[in-house]
């Protein structure tokens, strides 16, 4: 199998070969944007550059820890612009990639509420407003807390993702938001902000139009040089080789994993500060129920499945703690362009029909290999409950094509919180 680090200093083959290069643009003794993400590319008319974070755990296999680190540190870049009030704020993750870093950042700051955006559209499930996001693959944020009351309010609001290009995205976000729940305090936080100055300038003009501050942090600040006719060039690239194919395929194992139904699995229904507690100690049984199921001389890749991303993370940092060999990262809706070159994050991919129905619509995973091409690593793919379906198992699938490709799969399968469940459990909770 390929080897794939999360950082590495041969020089990008992105930049070799297409010119799309990143800048540093922070102070000296700053973190550098260089360090936290390296130039991929996609073949995407809209937008044919990807910046592949180091930190986040998404495309590439991270040492939970530093997952960790880097959405710690950005915590404390918040609650040093926002003091007193942070505890107080309401954090918004962006769907699909920041939903993870979001609840970190949430769980950091010890944050009223953490909510996260969803592409999820479940019937039945009441939705508060949402967003457009125009340069992704999949554009559009539903809003769906428990109750509006979660959302709205003076508190601060703020708004996590994993990267700040022009800040037009979040701009759209906080218009879009402040007409549902108008506020006077906004604080954009990113891993790495690439805005120009006159980015900069145009948010500016559009918290004075709404009469509100937007405060930026971000752990590094850099700019991309996107070279004239890079998308031309990437959209007529070869479609790549996906989905490779071993000798002997690999195993799955399916464990259920129990969890308790007034525990939100996460950020898609809104997670108080009063759930941390039962939170970590479903995710630490969750954890403890999987360990058996694992051999404890191979190394672990713990996958989560699209949105669901803290808390498959939070199952990789119990296993590390019990000594494990851990990395993590999830699935995405994003296609990105995959080429095998030590200087390119992107070395391998698979491609798979979406698990939840969703049509004819594919899924990918990127790299999911041990950076050490000799280890036999497992995977432990985490998924809730709406993804454990037929179009998991079937020809094409992730299971399928994760087995074909050599590797052995436990997977753990998490009952999803059910909207209505949990909004029941919080109004009996305010009336004891």
């Amino acid at each position: 199998m390929t080897a794939t680090t999360a950082t590495t200093t041969t020089e990008p083959w992105a930049t070799t070969e297409f010119g799309l290069t990143l800048h540093d643009t922070g102070a000296d003794g700053d973190r550098r944007v260089t360090e936290l993400v390296r130039p991929g590319l996609r073949r995407n008319p809209r937008r044919a550059h990807l910046l592949v974070s180091t930190v986040l755990g998404k495309h590439l296999p991270t040492d939970p820890g530093r997952v960790r680190a880097a959405a710690d540190t950005l915590a404390d870049e918040v609650v040093a612009v926002l003091g007193d009030a942070a505890t107080d704020a309401v954090v918004l993750g962006f769907a699909e990639t920041a939903t993870g870093l979001g609840h970190a950042v949430a769980a950091r700051m010890r944050a009223a509420c953490y909510l996260h955006s969803t592409r999820r559209a479940t019937a039945g499930v009441p939705v508060l407003g949402g967003f457009e996001e125009g340069h992704s693959h999949a554009t559009s944020h539903l809003l769906q807390p428990t109750s509006p009351e979660l959302f709205t309010g003076a508190a601060p609001l703020v708004l996590v993702d994993d990267e700040i290009s022009t800040g037009a995205t979040a701009v759209d976000a906080i218009r879009a938001l402040h007409r549902i729940a108008p506020r006077d305090r906004y604080v954009v936080a990113s891993l790495v902000d690439m805005r120009e100055a006159h980015h900069r300038a145009e948010i500016d003009a559009a918290a004075t139009a709404l009469g509100a501050r937007i405060d930026h942090v971000a752990l590094a600040a850099g700019r991309t040089e996107l070279p004239d006719g890079l998308t031309t060039r990437v959209t007529a690239l070869d479609p790549p080789v996906l989905n490779p194919v071993a000798a002997t395929a690999g195993t799955v194992t399916v464990v259920p994993v129990g969890w308790p139904a007034d525990v939100p699995d996460g950020g898609r229904y809104g997670i108080l500060a009063a759930d941390s507690a039962t939170f970590a100690a479903a995710t630490a049984a969750a954890a403890a129920a999987l360990e058996p199921h694992l051999d404890p001389g191979r190394p672990v890749i713990v996958i989560g499945h699209e949105e669901l991303m803290y808390l498959p993370l939070c199952i990789a940092e119990h296993l590390a703690r019990q000594g494990t060999a851990v990395r993590y990262q999830t699935t995405t809706r994003s296609p990105a362009y995959v080429h095998d070159d030590p200087g390119y994050p992107l070395r391998r991919g698979f491609e798979f029909h979406a698990p939840e129905p969703d049509g004819a619509a594919r899924r990918y995973l990127y790299n999911a290999a041990w950076p050490e091409p000799a280890a036999e690593e497992q995977l432990l793919l985490v998924i809730d409950s709406p993804a454990d379906t037929p179009e998991l198992r079937s020809p094409g699938g992730l299971l399928d094509v994760l087995t074909a490709a050599g590797h052995d799969v436990v997977v753990a399968v998490v009952p999803a919180t059910d909207h209505h469940a949990l909004t029941a459990a919080r109004n009996a909770r305010k009336q004891s």
